[in-house]
């Protein structure tokens, strides 16, 4: 609960700030014709949005469990993953055709020192927000979240890249401006990768490597436990689930063991909400 809570918040304060520098950025647009600007308001914005897809996953993944959805409604941040990367790609498609259009279309680009600051007000709403979600995303073990700050972090360079162009049209070079706007569709579809892979790993139980070490570390030095036969592992939104099967050294409580050894799993693992450890007695 207290994990919901904190990525909850975390989403309310981030959606905020990116809301507003959204709407800055829009009103710079309205007034300079800035292609590349308009790209980065629109990736902004469905940034700030994801938000919302996350917010649902994790009031759901409050409920209790039922005799429906016996494991809860964890996986709905998984599936919150997949509209962020919807929504992603589209952004880059809107960002692309606008930049492609300029590029045929040429339009003179006014007010270009407002379009520079724009981009600066743009780097530092997304730098803030990244770092936010980010940190709390680690504390309390959400990959969406954490994926959701580098998302954001990166769309502060792509707000860097506006800055570029503005300084490009200054120099005598008017087509820097549609330019930059594709360059920050192609960084949009880059970022994708990372992400879909992320989500896909996700919906497939996938699990980093580095927890399944410190599970095995956690039983290996529990008294009795002669060695690990299975160990798994699997996200359930932003909680971990698991069982392993251990082989006891004879003459020893099998109970006391599995007691013992759940301890230890959670207390190296902090993000387990289910862990279940069946004893076999070696003969």
């Amino acid at each position: 609960m207290e994990a919901n809570a904190a990525g909850i918040r975390a989403l309310k304060i981030s959606l905020v700030l990116l809301l507003a520098t959204t709407v800055l950025q829009a009103v710079v647009v309205a007034f300079s014709g800035s292609v590349a600007l308009l790209a980065d308001t629109v990736h902004n914005l469905s940034d700030a949005l994801t938000a919302v897809p996350l917010w649902v996953a994790f009031v759901l993944g409050r409920r209790a469990a039922s005799r429906r959805y016996t494991y809860g409604l964890g996986r709905a941040e998984d599936l919150a993953g997949l509209f962020i990367v919807f929504v992603v790609a589209l952004s880059a498609v809107v960002a692309a055709w606008q930049a492609v259009d300029r590029m045929l279309h040429p339009q003179p680009l006014e007010n270009i020192g407002w379009v520079i600051a724009a981009g600066v007000i743009g780097f530092a709403g997304n730098e803030a927000v990244a770092v936010y979600r980010i940190r709390v995303g680690k504390r309390i073990g959400s990959a969406a979240l954490v994926a959701d700050g580098v998302h954001a972090r990166t769309d502060g360079f792509t707000s860097l890249a506006v800055v570029l162009g503005g300084i490009g049209v200054l120099l005598g070079f008017p087509l820097a401006d549609p330019i930059v706007g594709l360059v920050i569709a192609a960084a949009i579809f880059v970022l994708l990768i990372g992400t879909v892979r992320s989500v896909g790993r996700r919906l497939l139980d996938g699990v980093e490597p580095e927890l399944v070490d410190r599970a095995e570390h956690a039983l290996e030095h529990v008294d009795g436990i002669d060695r690990i036969d299975r160990l798994r592992l699997r996200w359930v939104g932003h909680r971990l689930q698991g069982d392993a099967l251990v082989i006891g050294r004879p003459g020893q409580d099998a109970e006391a063991i599995a007691v013992a050894a759940e301890g230890s799993v959670r207390a190296h693992l902090r993000n387990v909400d289910d862990f279940t450890v069946t004893v076999r007695t070696a003969r």
